[in-house]
């Protein structure tokens, strides 16, 4: 069940319970979990499609809108797929390398996703506060500057775990609690010390608060130009388009913020809330984007609807 690499014994295979304590439920709930995760690629193949065809769709805010789209399409196929084939197949058991693989590509998309909300709120800020600079600020060499960030800094921010993860022993326990893994969830079946993973995961959960305030800083300077704009209608028309923008991170932040809190000090919250919380923050905001966005962002919403209706 164990080899040898040089001097740290890894298992050949972990075995992912799903969500514990409701096993006799799996079949339910992967129903809810896999008609989201169609609503998912839907919508945001959609989302793509529409601003690859729609050349009036050029803006920056779009620019990122398809970079969120696309992160959302790969963060959501590298976790629910495993999460349905333990609920229907019984496929527990995951390979050592892959899960390890599945734990840097689901944090690193994690952690595009909130660069990416960052950058969105960072044209809004531009647009709302700064319009007539709008055009000179965000050029196409910054938006290529904002892309590469938003790929690489969580990049090289996950790729320390995968080391934390190598570097431990495994000695008897290879059954994680969990239907994905997750860096902390592999860590805590070391048999070795792994409080350099805490502290890591730690520093890397700073730089999503990081994140965080300074969305919360450009809304509130965003908020004060908005509600000194002299038109009513102009008004609406910015709280709108900043609306699906917030309802966006509030859909991202709140449960990923709820199931870091539990997985470190919600000792006494049931493990079951916290694993099927864990993967709603994988799955619903994925979903929801594309349906916000397409509701309340008026250009995606008619251009939605003139390219499938168009003869």
């Amino acid at each position: 069940m164990f080899y040898h690499n040089k001097s740290t014994f890894h298992p050949v295979t972990f075995f992912l319970i799903g969500i514990p304590g409701l096993e006799d439920f799996h079949m339910w709930i992967s129903l809810p979990f896999c008609s989201v995760y169609l609503v998912a690629l839907l919508g945001n193949a959609t989302i793509l499609l529409v601003i690859k065809v729609e050349q009036t769709l050029r803006e920056p805010m779009f620019y990122f809108l398809a970079i969120l789209s696309t992160i959302d399409l790969a963060l959501s196929t590298t976790s629910v797929p495993r999460m349905l084939g333990i609920f229907w197949f019984d496929a527990h058991e995951i390979n050592y390398g892959a899960c390890v693989a599945q734990m840097f590509l689901i944090h690193a998309f994690t952690g595009m996703e909130a660069e990416v909300l960052l950058a969105m709120a960072f044209d809004r800020y531009v647009a709302i506060c700064a319009p007539l600079h709008y055009a000179t600020i965000l050029t196409s060499q910054v938006l290529v500057g904002i892309s590469m960030c938003i790929v690489i800094r969580p990049v090289l921010l996950t790729l320390p775990m995968v080391y934390l993860i190598y570097r431990l022993p495994f000695c008897q326990t290879h059954i994680i609690a969990h239907s994905y893994c997750e860096h902390m969830g592999i860590a805590k079946l070391s048999c070795g010390n792994i409080r350099i993973n805490g502290i890591y995961g730690l520093f890397v959960v700073s730089f999503f608060v990081l994140n965080l305030v300074l969305i919360g800083i450009s809304y509130v300077y965003i908020l004060r130009a908005v509600f000194r704009l002299p038109s009513h209608d102009a008004q609406l028309k910015a709280l709108s388009t900043c609306g699906a923008h917030v309802g966006v991170i509030c859909v991202f932040y709140i449960p990923s913020v709820f199931s870091f809190l539990t997985h470190r000090f919600g000792h006494q919250i049931p493990g079951y809330i916290h694993i099927l919380v864990a993967n709603l923050y994988l799955i619903i905001p994925p979903s929801l984007n594309p349906i916000i966005y397409g509701v309340r962002t008026k250009q995606i919403r008619e251009r939605v609807l003139y390219v499938f209706t168009k003869k």
